[in-house]
């Protein structure tokens, strides 16, 4: 299982109600399905996908996002979760919105693009990067909103949401991510992971 993961589970209490936006194959949410007893839920536009989480025995509608999570009542989650996502919606606020209006709390993960691997291998080659969290050529990327830790946490503060808890992820290393380190962490997190509140 990804490191992401793992932090993600660490921050949701055992016994809660969570969505999962954009579950993919389902690793995360058979995951605290099976150790955290969390009832779960997924949404996942991929029809293969969504297969891969029924045949799991997990419980996932297939749907957009950005169209569909105004089905869910307010509040109807303690969690939501948004894994590496947010960068492909055509309106990354929208979702966030939708998210915080259906979750208590929301953990959005998203790749780092002011990382410095990425900043280096623009200035010197001059060319759109793949790394390990960025597998895609340009023209074939989902990413749509390119964003880095830094322009994520400004984003939340000017919409006035509250911040719990902010995570800088580098391979193995997981950090705090605060107001006096920011920039650094900009520099040399490759994926950020946020739990957030309206």
């Amino acid at each position: 299982m990804k490191n992401e993961f793992k932090v993600i589970a660490d921050l949701i209490e055992k016994d809660k109600k969570v969505l999962d936006v954009g579950c993919a194959d389902g690793t995360l949410m058979k995951f605290l399905k099976d150790n955290k007893n969390i009832n779960i839920r997924g949404l996942e536009i991929s029809k293969d996908k969504v297969q891969k989480c029924i045949a799991k025995g997990l419980t996932v509608i297939e749907g957009n996002a950005e169209k569909d999570l105004i089905q869910f009542p307010d509040k109807s989650f303690d969690y939501v979760v948004l894994s590496q996502t947010l960068q492909a919606f055509l309106n990354p606020e929208l979702v966030i919105n939708e998210l915080l209006r259906v979750g208590k709390k929301a953990i959005v993960t998203i790749p780092n693009f002011g990382y410095w691997k990425i900043r280096l291998h623009l200035l010197t080659k001059g060319t759109m990067p793949i790394t390990k969290t960025l597998p895609d050529k340009w023209y074939n990327t989902p990413n749509l909103h390119m964003c880095t830790i830094k322009d994520f946490v400004h984003f939340v503060k000017s919409r006035n949401f509250k911040i719990f808890k902010s995570l800088a992820l580098n391979n193995e290393n997981i950090s705090s991510i605060n107001d006096t380190n920011l920039g650094i962490k900009n520099l040399f997190a490759d994926l950020g992971i946020f739990l957030i509140e309206k």
